[in-house]
């Protein structure tokens, strides 16, 4: 899913919460809109690993690339998976949510990188993609240990 659809469905969500709870600090309220486009901050910073450019237009631009790369793919029957995205694992959510334990704020991050993960999964499953996404943190790193064997 494009960043623009996840800072409108972030916002509508929001602004969701601020109507159906709204005593809830406006903070928190802006952690949950932050958290729920700023997770893909991790498509960044693979874009920055592959290309060694820090220009963010070059991201977007290295993005489209892979993306027609695997249409391509896909049209010859290649399904291949895409950049590892760490802030996108089961494990990093748990972290989050575990840390909300322990400040409130984390819980609405938590919230909020779980709603972006959940329209990521949509769009996934939509466009019949979900080859392409690493959920486990753990199953990346046993196949980099079994390949170096």
């Amino acid at each position: 899913m494009l960043p623009r659809w996840h800072v409108l469905l972030g916002g509508i969500f929001a602004l969701l919460i601020l109507i159906a709870a709204p005593y809830t600090n406006i903070i928190y309220i802006s952690l949950f809109f932050l958290a729920s486009f700023l997770i893909d901050f991790d498509h960044y910073m693979c874009s920055v690993i592959n290309t060694r450019k820090l220009n963010l237009k070059e991201a977007f631009e290295y993005h489209r690339k892979m993306g027609a790369l695997d249409k391509e793919r896909r049209r010859r029957g290649l399904k291949e998976r895409g950049d590892f995205h760490i802030f996108h694992t089961i494990e990093f959510h748990i972290l989050v949510g575990v840390l909300g334990f322990l400040w409130t704020g984390f819980f609405y991050i938590f919230l909020g990188m779980v709603f972006h993960s959940l329209c990521d999964l949509y769009s996934l499953l939509y466009s019949r993609e979900m080859y392409r996404r690493e959920f486990f943190f753990v199953n990346w790193v046993w196949r980099k240990i079994r390949r170096k064997d």
